[in-house]
């Protein structure tokens, strides 16, 4: 398996899911800017604002050249040519009831035979329903399961350490899974490819649940007000601790694609005050809650 095959499974990939995300929002329809790198490669990035979508993006990389100085000492590997291929995907939706998803699936290596896959999904919802969040973990654990029984234990609590706001001391969200550099060290190249684009098939099947579970809700201007504030959080987030964010810019990546996750709007309020419901989610906000067992609780 080369990375070939590799790209044109990520670009197919993009397209099953912007395709499944038109017929879910039924009104929007994705605008593509292609992109060239300078240093060697380059990008599709997608963007869809829709009725249900309020701002999303559906990124394909497939980038490579000479490896920055500043990315081969943070990976600890000698200076070398790389390669380098992923989705991206953040919505953000115009109901606050709706949650913000992101998920990842990368590849990489280098001409001295390094390799590895990486990538995840997580789930930041403005209003936590525990429900929900219960399936999302357990749809998670199900396509775990299938390749490795530790795989969801492992990748959950690496979600929970890594989508960690920690100068808020709260989790971005109620978390998902999360893993990187699953090399030949954790399996053959084909299984763990396998393993890769399974999470990524899933992707439409979790948002589907989550939108068609709230996007009728009616909300108040409270919850948007809410809505945008916890965007803030998201915000500080992926400019502040995101690795994927750091790679991008550090290696010359589209300055539009690498920053997509960013909501069109929102909100930092001195010392905003919070009712019983924002209360709730912000309670919830920790680490090493076991969601798909909650909803027995």
């Amino acid at each position: 398996m080369n990375q070939t095959v590799i790209k044109s499974a990520f670009m197919a990939l993009q397209d099953r899911i912007c395709s499944d995300l038109e017929i879910l929002d039924v009104e929007g329809k994705f605008k593509e800017d292609a992109w060239e790198r300078p240093g060697g490669g380059g990008g599709k990035t997608r963007i869809i604002i829709g009725k249900t979508i309020e701002k999303g993006g559906v990124n394909f990389s497939a980038v490579e050249g000479l490896m920055p100085e500043k990315i081969s000492t943070a990976l600890g590997l000698e200076k070398t040519q790389f390669f380098a291929t992923g989705v991206s995907i953040v919505l953000h939706a115009k109901n606050p009831f709706i949650p913000i998803i992101h998920m990842n699936v990368r590849y990489f290596e280098t001409t001295h035979g390094t390799w590895w896959f990486g990538g995840g999904i997580d789930l930041t919802p403005h209003y936590i329903d525990e429900e929900l969040a219960s399936s999302f973990h357990q749809q998670l654990k199900n396509v775990c399961d299938k390749h490795a029984s530790h795989y969801y234990s492992e990748f959950k609590k690496w979600a929970d350490d890594y989508f960690y706001i920690k100068h808020r001391k709260e989790t971005r969200g109620v978390g998902g899974i999360f893993f990187d550099r699953l090399d030949k060290t954790k399996g053959t190249k084909e299984d763990l490819f396998n393993f890769v684009m399974d999470v990524g098939n899933l992707f439409s099947t979790l948002y589907k649940e989550q939108v068609d579970a709230n996007r009728d809700k009616a909300f108040s201007p409270i919850n948007k007000d809410w809505q945008l504030h916890r965007r803030g959080r998201y915000v500080e987030f992926n400019l502040v601790w995101d690795r994927g964010t750091k790679f991008g810019l550090d290696t010359d990546g589209n300055i539009e694609s690498i920053l997509m996750s960013l909501p069109p709007e929102s909100r930092w309020t001195y010392k905003h005050d919070f009712d019983e419901e924002e209360e709730k989610t912000l309670n919830l906000l920790k680490k090493d809650i076991d969601w798909v067992n909650r909803k027995a609780r």
